[in-house]
């Protein structure tokens, strides 16, 4: 049921916004760190002057790693996140047993911010790919778990 009397929705309430706010900051991140820099810019039109940018450059617009990092890290939240808000979401309706909803959901924001974590601090891509397969395996159960639960329940069509 899609009320917070249920307890898998208030588990995914919380999971839900946990990665908003994830998603939303990296967002920021990548602001404060163009800002910082002040490099890392994306599209030509940023060359023109502005309060924020009174003496723009042309290479302003050259990869900056520190920058760059950071838009990659809000490009795999923008593939993965938006997942889980969908299928968690279906899940939580399902009314699962509470202690699967809190591993599964509470496991993906966690693996999100263990993969945030390795990502910022220049970690292998074997310590990232541990962290996004925990995650991407959440939300895979999730969705399967959804499909036999809705199949079994209601049939095909």
């Amino acid at each position: 049921m899609l009320e917070f009397s249920n307890p898998a929705m208030q588990v995914y309430a919380i999971s839900a916004s946990l990665a908003v706010l994830k998603l939303m900051g990296q967002g920021w991140m990548t602001v404060y760190r163009m800002m910082k820099s002040n490099s890392g810019l994306a599209s030509p039109e940023d060359l023109r002057p502005g309060p924020l940018n009174r003496a723009p450059r042309p290479e302003q617009l050259d990869i900056d790693d520190y920058v760059d990092r950071s838009r990659r890290m809000h490009r795999n939240d923008l593939e993965n996140i938006p997942a889980f808000l969908a299928i968690g979401l279906l899940f939580a309706l399902t009314e699962p047993p509470l202690l699967l909803a809190q591993i599964l959901m509470y496991g993906f924001v966690l693996a999100r911010a263990c993969h945030a974590a390795a990502y910022a601090t220049k970690q292998s891509h074997e310590v990232r790919a541990t962290f996004y397969t925990l995650g991407s395996l959440a939300v895979i159960y999730m969705a399967v778990h959804v499909l036999v639960v809705v199949v079994a329940g209601y049939g095909f069509g």
